[in-house]
């Protein structure tokens, strides 16, 4: 396997985020508590979340999940962290061996960037499907390139289809879309339109067709009409065309895409942008990579409903390109010298920046010796590269060293999640909540100014009750605990009186009071 090396480095360096880091509130609790009650209701095809109907994902995802919960008997972070990372790390292994012989000069650069651009290593190691679905589309589009050029197997037409499906399985419609959408675009460039159904045709169709039958023919035994309707339209049609959830305008990636792709973005975009002018998009596989991202792009533009994410998809073949047209341009320009000496100096700040914020009051938890050490590297790190960049003038260098210094970063940082994660996860604030509720023989959970806390039940084991201020302002809770967010109560005087009259403990920002 080529550059087995990095990739074990690349493990190595997000082992101590997948192992101690915590569930985050928003998403990856909500998505340990849906698996919970998949399982408690022997459901695989209509999952739902505290009783509601959940149709915004496909099932594969959880799925895997509800395999490793039913294995290892409860939720491990570094097992459902590996359902993104594997997918992730085959993603890289095919978009190198995609690229072959056309950068065999430069070939680990690439792969070193997409390790390290910010959307795609965040999503390498989070509980989430878009990495998974992000795989299957590469895979698909893969395959079709090989059969374009008559580089496939027998097996490969059955697989294209297969892979298109199980990207649409693995996150929605976005998994069909971009096969679909890509490829038809590149035969219309190509001129080769007339050549359409040996990709999609009635063996595609028929494979696509019966493997959809069979999901939504679960759906509908286990959901019924209501659950595929939510399915089919409301997370479909409604999301494209006017989204209820995420909705922002046409223009919103054209600004994510910049941080989106951090620290390569200036880089990878602006190679991109000049090779387009200057006419240097030339061989096949450029072209095609070139029109994987720009029609994926507009696509994601005019769909109504939007978030950085939906994004991934094009950035392993944003990366990728980048350094197939980097050869095409000298190396010692001043402006792909800039692209990498502005982050460069970013990295520079970073230090001081991490010293001054650890000393305000709301930012005070950060000031650890691993995140201190961590924007050491990454300060270090910068200085490095703005003297390869302006002394020795070596570009190749220099992406190797900046790779190589974000994931030293991302190693050490993980070692401060044991301090960090009560202020970015609920799992401590359970614990000691579970801890006063035994002492106290308290069996009832209360909840006041805290978003989706109803996925705590993973962690207390039962449901809680969300409340409202006038119930707390009441003061009539007996043989209860109230979890609240601190700011809450300390900016609120009503709220401060209740909460100083009982017992209470801080647990990152937040309190528990016990009535």
């Amino acid at each position: 396997m080529k550059h087995k090396y990095f990739y074990l480095f690349w493990l190595v360096a997000l082992l101590p985020m997948m192992i101690m880091r915590d569930f985050t509130p928003d998403n990856e609790l909500r998505y340990l508590s849906i698996v919970d009650e998949a399982l408690r209701n022997g459901t695989l095809f209509a999952f739902t979340n505290q009783g509601e109907i959940y149709a915004d994902k496909p099932p594969l995802y959880f799925w895997l999940m509800m395999i490793g919960k039913s294995i290892l008997g409860g939720h491990y972070m570094w097992f459902y962290s590996l359902l993104s990372f594997v997918p992730a790390l085959i993603t890289i292994i095919v978009m190198d061996r995609w690229i072959g012989n056309e950068s065999s000069d430069n070939s680990q650069q690439p792969v070193l960037m997409l390790m390290t651009c910010g959307l795609f290593a965040g999503l390498s190691f989070f509980i989430r499907m878009d990495m998974l679905m992000v795989m299957f589309i590469t895979l698909s589009l893969y395959t079709f390139y090989k059969i374009y050029k008559g580089q496939n197997s027998k097996i490969d037409t059955f697989l294209f289809p297969l892979y298109v499906f199980l990207a649409l399985f693995s996150k929605g419609p976005l998994g069909l879309l971009v096969p679909l959408v890509s490829t038809t675009l590149f035969l219309l460039y190509k001129k080769k339109i007339n050549t359409f159904w040996k990709y999609w045709g009635w063996k595609s169709l028929i494979i696509l067709l019966v493997c959809c039958g069979i999901w939504f023919a679960g759906v509908f035994l286990e959901g019924g009409s209501a659950y595929l309707n939510n399915l089919l339209f409301h997370q479909t049609v409604d999301r494209g065309v006017n989204s209820f959830h995420h909705k922002e305008p046409f223009y919103y990636y054209f600004f994510t895409i910049w941080y989106a792709i951090a620290p390569w973005s200036f880089l990878s975009i602006g190679l991109f942008v000049v090779a387009l002018i200057k006419k240097k998009i030339e061989t096949e596989l450029e072209q095609f990579f070139s029109i994987i991202i720009l029609s994926t792009f507009l696509m994601l533009s005019f769909i109504s409903s939007k978030l950085d994410v939906y994004l991934l998809p094009l950035i392993p073949f944003t990366v990728f390109l980048s350094m197939l047209l980097i050869k095409k341009f000298d190396l010692r320009n001043k402006w792909i010298r800039f692209a990498l000496a502005l982050p460069a100096a970013i990295f520079v700040v970073v230090l001081p920046a991490i010293i001054y914020i650890s000393r305000l009051e709301e930012t005070a938890f950060l000031g650890t010796i691993f995140v201190f050490a961590a924007g050491g590297i990454l300060t270090l790190t910068g200085l490095i590269l703005l003297y390869l960049l302006y002394r020795k003038k070596d570009t190749y260098r220099a992406i190797t060293t900046m790779s190589v210094g974000i994931l030293l970063t991302i190693f050490v940082a993980g070692f401060s999640m044991p301090e960090l994660n009560p202020y970015l996860g609920w799992r401590d604030l359970c614990v000691k909540a579970k801890t006063l509720a035994r002492e106290n023989r308290i069996s009832d959970y209360r909840v006041y100014g805290v978003r989706r806390a109803e996925n705590m039940d993973v962690y207390l084991g039962t449901d809680i009750k969300i409340i409202e201020k006038d119930v707390l302002t009441k003061n009539t809770l007996d043989d209860q605990i109230v979890l609240l967010p601190e700011r809450k109560w300390k900016k609120d005087a009503d709220l401060r009186r209740v909460v100083d009259s009982h017992v209470h403990y801080k647990v990152g920002d937040y309190t528990i009071v016990v009535f």
